[in-house]
């Protein structure tokens, strides 16, 4: 997946803690969240599984998707992931295709070795 604005929506599981943002490199940041690189709120919650996510054609309007999906209340927003996901997988797998992105961008390639 080549860098695109894209809001996101991770979950800590199945109608658990939600956070909703926006990133214009989705496999970075998500990745950024799950190895907990990023203090916060996601880390200190557990918030880990990327449960929704759009793409955007310009980050000024993945910025204003994203401040309406923050408005919305919490019925709605699950409403949202449910409709796109409804078995609350986890998403990574789709974005980065399959490939075991967490140990290449430690700096390991496919074989386990140093790049």
């Amino acid at each position: 997946m080549t860098k695109q604005p894209a809001v996101y929506i991770l979950a800590s599981q199945r109608n658990g803690t939600l956070y909703t943002g926006v990133t214009s490199d989705l496999v970075k940041r998500i990745w950024e969240h799950r190895s907990d690189l990023v203090d916060g709120f996601t880390k200190r919650h557990g918030v880990h599984c990327l449960v929704y996510f759009e793409l955007h054609s310009d980050m000024y309007e993945a910025i204003r998707r994203e401040k309406q999906i923050k408005k919305w209340n919490r019925a709605w927003k699950i409403d949202l992931i449910e409709k796109a996901n409804s078995q609350w997988h986890d998403l990574w797998p789709t974005i980065v295709g399959g490939v075991d992105l967490d140990s290449r961008f430690r700096g390991k390639d496919e074989g386990g070795g140093a790049a």
